[in-house]
């Protein structure tokens, strides 16, 4: 894939979003955001060579053997009209939807990745992942994600009866997001943990760009002089994403 992207035609462009969050927070709101997803994506998909999502890209998703989530028709019929027309698409497991398995692969052709992977792109190095936990700190969460991650506890988790799980995990979805409100994580600059995952990678092996979501922040940040951290923000009040082309690599904010 990066081999083939590095030939990219100069009038094509590589997209990415992360964090749309679908689902909620309740129907009405998740299916106008969803039909603006769409519309974005119809809209670049004019000259669009590859459109990457970068995680979290459904609030709750786990695919049981002959089951997969309810919901976003829309979005799905979309992605699978853009493979028609040959536009690679990309996705990036997020701590929401990191329960993806082979549908996407199977149904869709869209490889799903989850850990980070580089890319060149016009000559130009990228890291691209997620970022859920990346960087120092944040034991509580790294423990719970091995736990989400381990195939026995998975496993485990597909004898539950759809109705159960999906509730189960909503429930759960709803609370981490309380706590979050709560908590108001404030923006640490050079303590943010995904920047100083991008510190530590820098010191041993050069990107021009890192790119990642989950902060639900846009930020842009000089990690060195020669490279830079952009979190692409989210998709619920901001609707930012990332394009890159012949001309540079810059953060965009859709109007819709």
């Amino acid at each position: 894939m990066s081999e083939i992207l590095q030939k990219t035609p100069k009038n094509k462009k590589i997209y990415v979003a992360s964090d749309f969050h679908l689902g909620v927070p309740n129907p009405t709101a998740s299916l106008e955001r969803e039909r603006k997803i769409v519309k974005w994506l119809s809209q670049v998909a004019d000259n669009a060579e590859l459109i990457i999502l970068a995680g979290d890209i459904f609030d709750f998703w786990f695919e049981y053997k002959y089951v997969v989530p309810k919901g976003h028709i829309r979005f799905l019929g979309k992605l699978a009209e853009l493979r028609d027309q040959g536009i690679a698409i990309l996705i990036f497991a997020g701590n929401h939807d990191m329960w993806m398995f082979d549908y996407f692969p199977n149904e869709l052709q869209i490889p799903v990745f989850h850990e980070p992977k580089k890319f060149t792109f016009f000559e130009k190095d990228y890291l691209i992942g997620h970022g859920d936990g990346l960087g120092p700190g944040d034991k509580k969460y790294k423990t719970i994600k091995k736990i989400f991650k381990n195939p026995l506890h998975q496993w485990l988790f597909s004898w539950l009866h759809p109705n159960i799980g999906f509730w189960a995990a909503n429930k759960w979805s709803a609370n981490s997001k309380k706590k979050s409100i709560e908590k108001n994580d404030p923006f640490l600059h050079e303590k943010e943990m995904i920047f100083q995952f991008c510190q530590s990678v820098e010191s041993n092996t050069h990107h021009d760009f890192y790119v990642f979501g989950h902060r639900h922040l846009p930020l842009e940040m000089d990690v060195t002089n020669y490279s830079k951290y952009i979190n692409l923000g989210e998709w619920i009040t901001q609707y930012n994403y990332l394009e890159i082309s012949q001309e540079g690599t810059k953060l965009i904010h859709f109007e819709g």
